[in-house]
């Protein structure tokens, strides 16, 4: 017979962070500049050839206590994630060329640095994808499935995700692949059932992605997006999400010029600055780049950029500072820069008395370098989420905000932008799963 103090045990037992036992699969959508980045570096640093730089899951630390306590270990020691030594690839492309021919072909990595993990990265083929030219009007694939409907092609991921299941403990996908047209929720995506007669159906609502990231949650697989597409930001995927205990989060890796805005916005918002203008233009020339010379494409993308100062700015709470702030995003395609991608922003404030000031950032970065260690991040942090009880059927993983353009909340909560706001959720929600005490910054205790 089982007493109180039992049922308590029990309970703690069962809250507890599962262990990262075995061999955590990760799935790739797309092998291209960012997958290949991410895939190569992973192995750069397990050959001891490189330093995670860029990744918090394997440079950050988090403060443990009082700051007198002295205890700031690194977060990769503080909580059960997967060694990166225990970490296998694959993934889908709609180019049939191997991960060492993709890496090439992207450019993003010298050929030296690439010669020197050639044959493991010869070692990965891609599977072939779901892919239809309507939703990235850019791209010819050439290596892709064919099925007679939308949902012959969700089961053959399935199949593709089963058959790695059998070969790794666990699994996450993450879309590393293009941007793909301008979509509104529409009545098939408000409920699973509705999802899955649409898919019967060859409804030209359902792109591709919702296509990965529906195979991928029927079976219990994490999903994140790297790109700015409608895909799991729908009712359908999180009652899937939440039914199957696979969880997800927000879109669009958040790298270079998103970055650098919700660095600056909330410090113009902290000190009560006003901005009349904020003026963002990007030239780059990978693939990405070339996706983005479509309209349709630019939509998904704009959308996606112009959201951020809103919500950080909040000008319903400060009309006199923000109100009437202009706004515009450009991004042109141009070969000849290939994924070193420059930013430049042109940013009219005002203080004091309303006079009026500028401030210019040009931003030369390279923009699959920015992205690979989010990448992993967010494989390693989903990953650890499903093995949260407290985490699993949640569905939205609110706390991975940091890394998102986009980031996703409940419905009717809006979301938070600010990227140290969202630093600080992130690690309070690390310090609450591991049972430590949240860090609130009060203070007061040192003044006693």
């Amino acid at each position: 017979m089982s007493t109180p103090q039992d049922g308590g045990q029990k309970a703690a037992a069962d809250s507890k962070v599962q262990p990262a036992t075995g061999k955590l699969g990760v799935m790739t959508v797309g092998m291209g500049s960012v997958a290949t980045t991410l895939i190569a570096g992973v192995e750069a640093v397990r050959k001891g050839l490189a330093k995670p730089i860029g990744s918090l899951t394997q440079m950050g630390t988090i403060r443990l206590g009082k700051r007198t306590d002295g205890r700031s270990p690194l977060i990769k020691d503080f909580a059960p994630l997967a060694d990166l030594n225990d970490v296998v690839f694959t993934g889908w492309d709609i180019f049939p060329e191997d991960m060492y021919e993709a890496a090439e072909h992207a450019a993003v990595l010298d050929r030296d640095h690439l010669k020197t993990m050639k044959p493991f990265l010869e070692s990965i083929k891609p599977l072939p994808a779901v892919f239809d030219q309507h939703y990235v009007k850019r791209l010819n694939g050439t290596h892709v499935k064919q099925g007679k409907s939308k949902c012959d092609l969700a089961q053959q991921i399935r199949s593709d995700i089963q058959a790695f299941k059998a070969q790794v403990d666990r699994v996450v996908v993450i879309w590393c692949g293009s941007t793909e047209i301008f979509l509104e929720p529409s009545a098939v995506h408000q409920t699973i059932e509705a999802f899955e007669k649409g898919l019967v159906d060859n409804d030209p609502n359902i792109a591709p992605s919702q296509i990965y990231a529906y195979a991928a949650l029927k079976e219990g697989v994490p999903f994140a997006n790297g790109a700015p597409n409608l895909t799991v930001d729908l009712p359908c995927m999180q009652q899937l999400s939440k039914l199957t205990g696979a969880p997800i989060c927000g879109k669009d890796f958040k790298t270079g010029q998103t970055f650098m805005k919700t660095v600056l916005a909330p410090a113009f918002k902290t000190r009560m600055l006003g901005v009349a203008g904020w003026y963002s233009t990007n030239i780059l020339g990978n693939r990405d780049g070339e996706v983005l010379d479509d309209p349709e494409s630019f939509k998904t993308k704009e959308e996606s950029k112009l959201g951020v100062l809103d919500f950080i700015l909040q000008p319903d709470l400060y009309p006199d500072l923000y109100k009437d702030i202009y706004h515009k995003v450009r991004i042109n395609y141009y070969p000849p820069r290939g994924d070193n991608k420059e930013g430049w922003d042109n940013i009219d404030i005002f203080g004091w008395l309303g006079y009026p000031m500028q401030i210019k950032v040009d931003f030369l970065c390279r923009d699959s370098i920015l992205a690979a260690p989010l990448a992993l991040d967010l494989v390693l942090f989903l990953d650890l989420a499903q093995r949260t009880p407290e985490l699993k059927h949640r569905g939205i993983q609110e706390w991975l905000s940091f890394y998102f353009k986009s980031p996703m909340t409940a419905e009717g909560l809006y979301p938070e932008h600010d990227l140290f706001i969202q630093s600080m959720k992130l690690k309070n929600t690390l310090r609450h799963i591991m049972g430590e005490d949240l860090i609130t910054h009060l203070g007061l205790e040192y003044y006693d």
